[in-house]
């Protein structure tokens, strides 16, 4: 299969590089951009700077390789894939140049395909990741002509409107109760079911690098039953074993001291333990502790919970062992910020 038309934006990196006088350049890059590692490196070498190419698998803007690039000596990293969180342009002293890989594919084909399988639905929230969010006009007149009404969210989170990451729908939950369905127009399963548990609404994926249309609902449906036996289970745990991340995107200290308080106050013995990848192995170290809470990336916890032997909660399932909220508020709610 040829490989989608990304833009790697390779004259701007020239620019940067010889604007900055960087002399050691980290590259950083999804697992679907690292076939173009070696391409990227060639392109930074041009310039005279040293390329220096990170191997190590990278989650999300949320995880910037910024203590490699010092330890490195890197001057400058560039950042493949993903659009900047709020105050990641700068993380310790290395500036990061963040490439967005925006792609020219046409979404035609595929939205077109969609259609068939939202005749019983009128109102289609349309939602993407960044490399498709210049296009969604391109889908959302399709929707219109084929007689649907189109919402695109925009909460002021992200960097465009219709955008959504791994841990921030809220582009979507701003539209959530003006719409009967989501249509994800993007690559795998990944965002589109964070959509369905952050909105509770059926949700189509469009791929238009397979130019097919599916549902993620039945993997909704599984990873909630998989939720609510990890909660039963950690509503019988005597000692919480509270995450705290080393990510430099994911790094929530206040929080995890935060719940660790409210723990207490319930007669509930915690530990905090300070992780940068969180592994079942790593855990498996803990014996005493019955269960852990999970102030990192929630999706850890979503999506790989059946690698674990023991029930890793989200921040919001950890409300509902406290007594704060009930499984019903969570479920309508979802798994993420508000």
């Amino acid at each position: 299969m040829r490989s989608p038309p990304f833009d790697l934006e390779e004259k701007r990196i020239k620019e940067e590089i010889k604007r900055r006088h960087a002399d050691t350049v980290l590259i950083q890059l999804p697992e679907g951009l690292k076939t173009r590692a070696i391409r990227l490196a060639e392109v930074v070498e041009e310039t005279g700077a040293v390329a220096i190419i990170s191997a190590d698998p990278c989650y999300g803007a949320c995880d910037i390789a910024v203590q490699e690039a010092e330890n490195l000596g890197a001057d400058l990293m560039v950042h493949f894939g993903h659009s900047p969180k709020h105050g990641t342009e700068r993380l310790g002293r290395v500036k990061v140049i963040y490439i967005e890989a925006k792609t020219s594919l046409s979404l035609d084909v595929v939205v077109e395909k969609a259609v068939p399988l939202l005749k019983t639905c009128k109102r289609i929230g349309l939602v993407t990741t960044v490399q498709h969010v210049d296009r969604l006009d391109e889908a959302r007149e399709i929707l219109q002509k084929a007689g649907k009404s189109v919402a695109i969210g925009d909460a002021g989170r992200l960097s465009c409107a219709g955008q959504v990451i791994g841990c921030d729908y809220s582009n979507a939950q701003a539209v959530a109760e003006d719409v009967d369905v989501f249509l994800f127009i993007g690559g795998g399963r990944f965002h589109a079911i964070g959509v369905a548990l952050s909105t509770s609404k059926p949700t189509l994926v469009a791929d238009p690098y397979e130019t097919r249309v599916y549902s993620v609902d039945s993997d909704a449906d599984r990873i909630r039953k998989q939720r609510w036996a990890s909660l039963q289970e950690a509503m019988r745990a005597e000692q919480f074993g509270v995450l705290v991340g080393l990510k430099s995107g994911q790094k929530r200290f206040e929080e995890a001291i935060q719940i660790r308080g409210k723990l207490k106050k319930k007669g509930m013995k915690s530990y905090l333990l300070a992780v940068r990848e969180i592994t079942p192995e790593t855990l498996l170290g803990f014996p005493a502790i019955d269960a852990y809470i999970n102030t990192a990336c929630q999706r850890i916890s979503l999506d790989d919970a059946s690698r674990f032997h023991k029930p890793v909660l989200t921040e919001k399932e950890a409300l509902v062992v406290i007594g704060e909220i009930t499984w019903e508020q969570l479920l309508r709610r979802g798994w993420f910020e508000d």
